[in-house]
């Protein structure tokens, strides 16, 4: 209570602590970060910072980072082009059962490039493709 009347009189009297601004939020930008083991990381700037992770794993090993990543709430972008297509098919089976658990999404970008994103990402996909096929050359589409 002393606090608050010894504030009134100081405000009174006009040695009242201003309150900060905020600084203004700059436009959106990319900005690429790597390093020398890990996966790229690309920071958009909105409200909320969400970095992007990109992955291209070389080993089935990696597929635990990339869910990691996920359970972190970070979308990862994975590029399978230079995994053999047995090795990517594990990857992406244990990538998509840590969406699944997550509650997130995946989206093909191009033939061997996903987007795999938590459940605070919603992926907007125009022009999508493939609704007879599976999600790659060597699934096959089944219905119920």
């Amino acid at each position: 209570m002393s606090k608050r009347l010894v504030d009134k009189v100081l405000g009174f009297i006009g040695f009242e602590e201003e309150p900060e601004e905020a600084e203004p939020q700059e436009e959106l930008q990319e900005q690429v970060v790597r390093t020398r083991k890990g996966p790229a990381v690309v920071s958009l700037h909105t409200q909320r910072q969400i970095r992007v992770v990109v992955a291209e794993p070389r080993s089935f090993s990696e597929a635990q980072e990339i869910a990691d990543h996920l359970k972190n709430r970070r979308p990862v972008v994975v590029n399978l082009e230079r995994v053999e297509t047995e090795l990517a098919q594990r990857i992406i089976d244990f990538v998509s059962g840590a969406v699944y658990a997550l509650g997130g999404s995946l989206q093909r970008v191009s033939s061997n490039i996903l987007l795999f994103a938590p459940s605070n990402v919603d992926i907007a996909a125009e022009g999508r493709e493939g609704g007879e096929r599976g999600l790659f050359p060597w699934q096959k589409f089944r219905e119920g």
